[in-house]
Parts: C-alpha cells; structure tokens; sequence
C-alpha cells in the first residue's frame, strides 16, 4: 500500500499565502463546490479521476481535499498508486478548512 501525507488546512494556507505553487485538487461534485469554493483549487470529481488521470502532473506536488478528508484519502491513495509520489491528503477537508484556516469559506 502506497504511504501518503497529510496536512492540515492552516498549514496549507500558510503555504499558500506564502505564494507557493501548491496544485489543490478538489475532488468534490459540483454542487459541492457550489456550496463552498475552494478558491484556486481545480476540480475534478472523485468519479472522474481514472478518466481524467492524464490532466495531472505526477511530478507536481497535489494536495487532494473533498468535504471531510474520505474521499480525498481515497484519491490520494489511488494517485500514490498510480505513480504520483507528492501526494497530501487535506486533512478535515473543506470543512476543517473554513472552520480552521478560512472562515470565510461556507460551511455545508
């Protein structure tokens, strides 16, 4: 079984108010990211990934979030799998995120 990581959604924001160029992959539906936009993040949902594996770079570090970390666990164990090997799970999703990084992010 490939090893991810993790990181928490106010390390994520540090790093990304730092400028770094941190690729966040939003897994969620649509309706999802209706709700609460994850602001920068691309999306494609946890369906679509196998399909749609060729649109990411194995070689770019990818923080994989959804609502509450499931699903993006479950994409970033499917990605270390697939070869990619900078792979962090956010953890708490966009859930913890709003609650601990942004609170300016809806909660749902």
């Amino acid at each position: 079984m490939p090893d991810i990581g993790a990181i928490e959604p106010t390390a994520l924001k540090a790093r990304l108010d730092r400028g770094e160029n941190v690729f966040v992959l939003d897994v969620r539906e649509a309706f999802e990211i209706f709700l609460a936009p994850f602001p920068g993040a691309s999306h494609i949902p946890m369906g679509d990934i196998p399909s749609r594996l060729t649109e990411l770079d194995p070689d770019r570090e990818t923080v994989v979030g959804c609502h509450h970390g499931v699903r993006s666990a479950q994409v970033a164990m499917y990605l270390a799998r697939m070869g990619f090997e900078h792979v962090l799970n956010l953890s708490g999703g966009i859930d913890a995120w709003s609650e601990d990084a942004d609170p300016s992010t809806p909660r749902y």
